[in-house]
């Protein structure tokens, strides 16, 4: 059996994977990725498309804001825009004391890049009419906006293969193991590779290859409900989002240019994870529409075309594992991002790179660290 020798050997073929295979192979790291399917194919390709800084938790918008700046330059960075709008992006609520969490997240200084503006009562509906009438305010970020989803992960495989990066499909990893200074990678069709470095970018399987080093993790699969409707005129640039603390009324839609409305949100379903299959629950549809008979009423007079699930993996905590191991030296993570990660995935790769190049980053990472989870139980495998 031959073997290929790298730097850097990516399990994952999601964004967070192949945007850290473009940026290693910035600073000249060899890079080989290896995705079981297709890039793109699970969570990355099948969310919603937000791309959105307000919202998140305060700790990660330095890594958001760095992310940001990525998206601005995708053009001259991948020669793809991934149909990126900057369309505004509104955080809408149903309860008046909800406006005080809002403003004062607005007004934390983590936020200060978001340009955050608060609307509530008359002139919230002035500026959103279609909103119905139990939204009480809302939190509105003029810089945030939306993108294709299914063409993010492709485009920066395809830019980081022009790069000089290998990317590997329908190549399943069935062994991760250090073996000396160096780890040793075997694949289903019995490929053999050695490299100094490991990126594990495996989504809800990340767990899986982290609890065999002894780092186990808190993290299920859920399958995200997405449904899209019938084009119709584009009018509604605005990305609107529920603020909420009660799942049953999460809700958020979307129109592309093409006139199509996508919607997200309500419910998740339990993806087969032994045959990597998501389905979408009819159920999710009645509950999508019955909120969306409160959000924005006329929505609900079009006609559903299609509806779509996919396989997300979300940690207790709703944080991801991003950052190097806690036991084995040259093994890095960067999965679990609980629904949220789309936007982050040119700045999770670009991070990642520094890391693994470098040994530190400019951006702060630590809260993710999947130390947070030392001693819950025991390893399932040992490194050699």
């Amino acid at each position: 059996m031959s073997v290929e020798q790298t730097d850097v050997l990516i399990v994952g073929g999601g964004l967070m994977g192949a945007a850290s295979a473009f940026f290693l192979r910035q600073r000249g790291r060899s890079v080989v990725l290896l995705e079981r399917d297709m890039i793109g194919q699970y969570a990355s390709g099948v969310n919603f498309g937000n791309v959105r800084r307000q919202g998140r938790f305060l700790g990660q918008l330095e890594l958001a804001n760095r992310s940001f700046a990525l998206w601005k330059r995708l053009p001259q960075l991948i020669d793809d825009d991934l149909e990126f709008v900057a369309s505004g992006q509104m955080r809408v609520c149903y309860r008046e004391e909800q406006i005080a969490e809002l403003e004062a997240y607005a007004a934390a200084p983590e936020a200060r890049e978001l340009d955050l503006k608060i609307y509530r009562g008359r002139e919230l509906h002035e500026r959103f009419p279609f909103l119905g009438p139990e939204v009480k305010g809302g939190s509105y970020a003029p810089h945030d906006g939306h993108a294709n989803p299914r063409l993010a992960a492709p485009a920066f495989a395809r830019a980081a293969h022009r790069a000089g990066a290998r990317i590997e499909e329908r190549c399943e990893v069935t062994s991760v193991e250090k073996v000396g200074g160096q780890f040793r990678v075997i694949t289903r069709d019995g490929r053999e590779y050695r490299a100094e470095q490991v990126l594990i970018t495996a989504g809800a399987w990340g767990e899986k290859i982290s609890a065999q080093f002894g780092e186990p993790v808190p993290l299920i699969a859920k399958g995200p409900q997405m449904s899209v409707t019938e084009p119709v005129p584009y009018a509604l640039k605005t990305v609107i989002g529920v603020y909420t603390k009660h799942p049953e009324e999460v809700l958020y839609f979307r129109q592309i240019p093409r006139g199509n409305i996508i919607i997200g949100g309500c419910n998740h379903t339990q993806p087969d994870m032994l045959n990597r299959r998501a389905h979408f629950d009819p159920q999710s549809l009645l509950k999508q529409m019955q909120q969306m008979c409160r959000l924005a009423p006329e929505m609900t007079k079009l006609n559903v075309i299609r509806t779509w699930s996919g396989i997300e993996g979300y940690v207790a905590d709703s944080l991801p594992v991003m950052g190097p191991s806690g036991q084995v030296d040259g093994l890095y993570y960067a999965f679990g991002f609980s629904g949220h990660g789309f936007q982050l995935g040119p700045g999770v790769g670009d991070v990642m790179a520094e890391l693994m190049s470098t040994g530190s980053t400019s951006t702060a990472i630590s809260p993710f660290h999947i130390s947070r989870f030392a001693g819950m139980a025991e390893p399932r495998s040992k490194a050699s």
